[in-house]
Protein backbone atom coordinates (compact mmCIF):
# COMPACT_ATOMS: atom_id res chain seq x y z
CA UNK A 1 0.00 0.00 0.00
CA UNK A 2 0.88 3.58 -1.07
CA UNK A 3 0.45 7.20 -1.26
CA UNK A 4 1.25 7.69 -4.77
CA UNK A 5 -0.86 5.36 -7.21
CA UNK A 6 1.24 6.15 -10.22
CA UNK A 7 4.59 4.72 -8.07
CA UNK A 8 4.82 1.10 -8.52
CA UNK A 9 8.55 0.37 -9.48
CA UNK A 10 12.11 1.04 -8.39
CA UNK A 11 12.42 2.55 -12.24
CA UNK A 12 9.58 4.67 -11.11
CA UNK A 13 11.58 6.12 -7.97
CA UNK A 14 14.66 6.77 -9.51
CA UNK A 15 13.13 9.15 -12.23
CA UNK A 16 11.86 11.14 -8.78
CA UNK A 17 13.77 14.64 -8.36
CA UNK A 18 14.11 13.09 -4.58
CA UNK A 19 14.58 9.06 -4.26
CA UNK A 20 15.01 9.32 -0.60
CA UNK A 21 12.29 11.65 -0.17
CA UNK A 22 10.00 9.58 -2.03
CA UNK A 23 10.35 5.93 -0.65
CA UNK A 24 9.96 7.82 2.72
CA UNK A 25 6.82 9.23 1.28
CA UNK A 26 5.35 5.96 0.01
CA UNK A 27 5.20 4.26 3.43
CA UNK A 28 2.20 4.83 4.89
CA UNK A 29 2.12 4.98 9.13
CA UNK A 30 -1.03 3.31 9.12
CA UNK A 31 -0.40 0.23 7.91
CA UNK A 32 0.85 -2.62 10.20
CA UNK A 33 4.41 -3.78 9.89
CA UNK A 34 5.10 -7.41 8.37
CA UNK A 35 6.39 -10.11 10.23
CA UNK A 36 9.83 -10.59 8.98
CA UNK A 37 9.47 -14.44 9.01
CA UNK A 38 6.50 -13.84 6.55
CA UNK A 39 8.11 -11.81 4.34
CA UNK A 40 10.03 -13.39 0.74
CA UNK A 41 12.45 -10.35 -0.39
CA UNK A 42 13.09 -10.53 -4.04
CA UNK A 43 16.00 -8.74 -5.88
CA UNK A 44 15.69 -5.52 -5.64
CA UNK A 45 15.62 -4.72 -9.41
CA UNK A 46 12.75 -4.46 -11.91
CA UNK A 47 14.08 -3.11 -15.24
CA UNK A 48 17.85 -1.98 -14.92
CA UNK A 49 20.80 -3.64 -15.90
CA UNK A 50 23.20 -4.17 -13.55
CA UNK A 51 26.84 -3.54 -15.09
CA UNK A 52 30.43 -4.19 -13.48
CA UNK A 53 33.74 -2.84 -12.79
CA UNK A 54 36.71 -4.63 -12.86
CA UNK A 55 40.72 -4.43 -11.81
CA UNK A 56 39.25 -1.18 -8.80
CA UNK A 57 41.46 -3.17 -6.06
CA UNK A 58 44.83 -3.76 -6.09
CA UNK A 59 44.27 -7.51 -4.77
CA UNK A 60 42.21 -7.50 -7.86
CA UNK A 61 44.82 -6.86 -10.09
CA UNK A 62 47.52 -8.92 -8.36
CA UNK A 63 45.02 -11.75 -8.63
CA UNK A 64 44.14 -11.57 -12.30
CA UNK A 65 47.94 -11.28 -13.34
CA UNK A 66 49.08 -14.33 -11.53
CA UNK A 67 46.17 -16.11 -13.64
CA UNK A 68 46.41 -15.05 -16.44
CA UNK A 69 49.68 -15.93 -18.04
CA UNK A 70 48.59 -14.11 -21.96
CA UNK A 71 46.42 -11.09 -20.63
CA UNK A 72 48.68 -10.05 -17.21
CA UNK A 73 50.13 -6.87 -18.98
CA UNK A 74 46.67 -5.49 -19.77
CA UNK A 75 45.24 -6.05 -16.36
CA UNK A 76 48.56 -4.19 -15.04
CA UNK A 77 47.85 -1.34 -17.27
CA UNK A 78 43.53 -1.10 -16.51
CA UNK A 79 44.29 -1.00 -12.89
CA UNK A 80 46.20 2.89 -13.45
CA UNK A 81 44.62 4.04 -16.73
CA UNK A 82 42.21 6.91 -17.15
CA UNK A 83 39.41 5.15 -18.58
CA UNK A 84 38.37 1.55 -16.49
CA UNK A 85 37.43 -1.86 -16.98
CA UNK A 86 33.72 -2.16 -17.36
CA UNK A 87 31.46 -4.77 -18.49
CA UNK A 88 28.18 -5.75 -18.74
CA UNK A 89 26.89 -8.12 -15.59
CA UNK A 90 23.54 -9.53 -16.21
CA UNK A 91 19.83 -8.27 -16.98
CA UNK A 92 17.43 -8.36 -14.36
CA UNK A 93 16.61 -12.30 -15.24
CA UNK A 94 19.86 -13.37 -14.32
CA UNK A 95 19.46 -12.02 -11.11
CA UNK A 96 18.97 -13.48 -7.82
CA UNK A 97 17.66 -12.33 -4.58
CA UNK A 98 18.60 -12.85 -1.09
CA UNK A 99 18.35 -16.34 -0.02
CA UNK A 100 18.56 -17.28 -3.64
CA UNK A 101 21.06 -19.75 -5.22
CA UNK A 102 23.36 -18.48 -7.55
CA UNK A 103 25.15 -20.63 -10.21
CA UNK A 104 28.70 -21.98 -10.81
CA UNK A 105 29.09 -22.62 -14.25
CA UNK A 106 28.85 -26.64 -15.15
CA UNK A 107 31.93 -26.24 -17.32
CA UNK A 108 34.28 -24.27 -14.51
CA UNK A 109 36.72 -25.91 -12.39
CA UNK A 110 37.12 -22.56 -10.09
CA UNK A 111 33.97 -20.06 -9.61
CA UNK A 112 34.32 -18.08 -6.78
CA UNK A 113 31.68 -15.17 -5.47
CA UNK A 114 32.78 -11.55 -5.26
CA UNK A 115 30.93 -9.59 -3.16
CA UNK A 116 30.52 -5.80 -4.54
CA UNK A 117 29.81 -2.65 -3.18
CA UNK A 118 27.13 -1.71 -5.52
CA UNK A 119 25.68 1.40 -7.09
CA UNK A 120 22.26 2.32 -7.84
CA UNK A 121 22.08 5.30 -10.67
CA UNK A 122 19.24 7.09 -11.80
CA UNK A 123 18.60 7.98 -15.58
CA UNK A 124 20.60 11.50 -15.01
CA UNK A 125 23.55 9.40 -14.35
CA UNK A 126 22.95 10.09 -10.82
CA UNK A 127 24.13 8.12 -7.81
CA UNK A 128 20.67 7.56 -6.10
CA UNK A 129 21.15 4.96 -3.56
CA UNK A 130 23.64 1.57 -3.15
CA UNK A 131 23.25 -1.93 -2.38
CA UNK A 132 25.45 -5.20 -1.93
CA UNK A 133 26.30 -7.40 -5.47
CA UNK A 134 27.54 -10.76 -5.95
CA UNK A 135 29.73 -10.85 -9.01
CA UNK A 136 29.82 -14.61 -9.40
CA UNK A 137 32.88 -15.13 -11.59
CA UNK A 138 34.40 -18.20 -13.11
CA UNK A 139 37.42 -17.49 -12.22
CA UNK A 140 39.63 -20.64 -14.65
CA UNK A 141 37.80 -19.28 -17.57
CA UNK A 142 38.72 -15.72 -17.50
CA UNK A 143 42.24 -16.28 -16.93
CA UNK A 144 42.45 -19.09 -19.39
CA UNK A 145 41.93 -15.62 -22.24
CA UNK A 146 40.86 -12.36 -20.93
CA UNK A 147 38.13 -12.56 -24.47
CA UNK A 148 36.73 -15.06 -22.65
CA UNK A 149 35.41 -12.78 -19.76
CA UNK A 150 31.78 -12.28 -21.05
CA UNK A 151 31.24 -16.29 -20.55
CA UNK A 152 33.12 -16.72 -17.36
CA UNK A 153 31.06 -13.61 -16.00
CA UNK A 154 27.30 -13.60 -17.73
CA UNK A 155 25.25 -16.72 -17.90
CA UNK A 156 22.22 -18.06 -15.84
CA UNK A 157 21.90 -16.99 -12.18
CA UNK A 158 25.42 -14.82 -12.46
CA UNK A 159 24.43 -12.38 -10.00
CA UNK A 160 22.78 -11.37 -7.00
CA UNK A 161 21.72 -7.98 -5.17
CA UNK A 162 20.63 -7.16 -2.19
CA UNK A 163 18.48 -7.52 0.48
CA UNK A 164 17.49 -4.08 -0.29
CA UNK A 165 18.25 -0.65 -1.56
CA UNK A 166 19.49 1.92 0.75
CA UNK A 167 18.42 5.60 -1.24
CA UNK A 168 20.81 7.92 0.44
CA UNK A 169 20.02 11.95 1.34
CA UNK A 170 24.05 12.62 0.90
CA UNK A 171 27.14 10.92 -0.23
CA UNK A 172 27.83 7.74 2.61
CA UNK A 173 30.98 7.34 4.38
CA UNK A 174 32.84 5.32 1.63
CA UNK A 175 36.32 4.69 3.57
CA UNK A 176 34.56 3.58 6.72
CA UNK A 177 32.94 1.00 5.06
CA UNK A 178 33.46 -2.52 5.44
CA UNK A 179 33.25 -5.91 2.86
CA UNK A 180 33.11 -9.10 4.41
CA UNK A 181 32.38 -12.46 2.66
CA UNK A 182 32.04 -15.48 4.38
CA UNK A 183 32.32 -18.95 2.33
CA UNK A 184 31.12 -22.02 4.39
CA UNK A 185 30.26 -25.76 3.25
CA UNK A 186 27.67 -27.13 5.88
CA UNK A 187 28.87 -25.77 9.55
CA UNK A 188 32.54 -25.56 8.22
CA UNK A 189 33.90 -22.06 7.30
CA UNK A 190 35.92 -22.46 4.28
CA UNK A 191 37.18 -18.55 4.00
CA UNK A 192 36.72 -15.62 5.42
CA UNK A 193 38.01 -12.05 3.79
CA UNK A 194 37.54 -8.80 4.64
CA UNK A 195 38.27 -5.36 3.12
CA UNK A 196 36.86 -1.80 2.95
CA UNK A 197 36.50 0.88 0.37
CA UNK A 198 39.52 2.60 1.17
CA UNK A 199 41.36 0.17 -0.73
CA UNK A 200 38.85 1.20 -3.96
CA UNK A 201 41.12 2.47 -6.39
CA UNK A 202 38.83 4.53 -8.23
CA UNK A 203 36.34 7.63 -7.09
CA UNK A 204 33.07 5.51 -7.28
CA UNK A 205 31.64 9.06 -9.30
CA UNK A 206 34.45 8.83 -11.90
CA UNK A 207 33.12 5.06 -12.42
CA UNK A 208 29.32 5.99 -12.69
CA UNK A 209 30.31 8.84 -15.29
CA UNK A 210 32.50 6.42 -17.27
CA UNK A 211 29.51 4.13 -17.66
CA UNK A 212 26.84 6.70 -18.70
CA UNK A 213 29.63 8.20 -21.38
CA UNK A 214 27.74 7.51 -24.95
CA UNK A 215 25.19 5.37 -23.28
CA UNK A 216 21.89 5.65 -22.44
CA UNK A 217 19.70 4.11 -19.15
CA UNK A 218 16.28 5.10 -19.77
CA UNK A 219 15.51 3.27 -16.30
CA UNK A 220 18.19 3.35 -14.44
CA UNK A 221 21.48 1.10 -13.46
CA UNK A 222 23.20 -0.53 -10.85
CA UNK A 223 26.96 -0.98 -11.52
CA UNK A 224 28.79 -3.55 -8.79
CA UNK A 225 32.43 -1.52 -8.22
CA UNK A 226 34.54 -4.36 -8.12
CA UNK A 227 36.21 -6.34 -5.88
CA UNK A 228 38.65 -6.25 -3.33
CA UNK A 229 38.42 -10.11 -1.79
CA UNK A 230 39.68 -12.83 -3.96
CA UNK A 231 39.37 -16.66 -2.19
CA UNK A 232 42.00 -18.84 -2.79
CA UNK A 233 41.60 -21.77 -5.34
Amino acid sequence: MTQVSHCHSLSDILHAEDPAGLARFLLRPDTPPIPFEQVQFLAPIDQQEVWAAGVTYKRSQVARMEESESGASHYDKVYDADRPELFLKATPGRVSGPGQPLRVRYDSDWSVPEPEFTLVINPAGRIAGYTIGNDMSARDIEGENPLYLPQAKVYRQCAGLGPCVLLADSPLDLPGTQIELIIERGAKVMFRGRTDLSQLHRKVEDLANWLYRENEFPNGAFLMTGTGIVPER
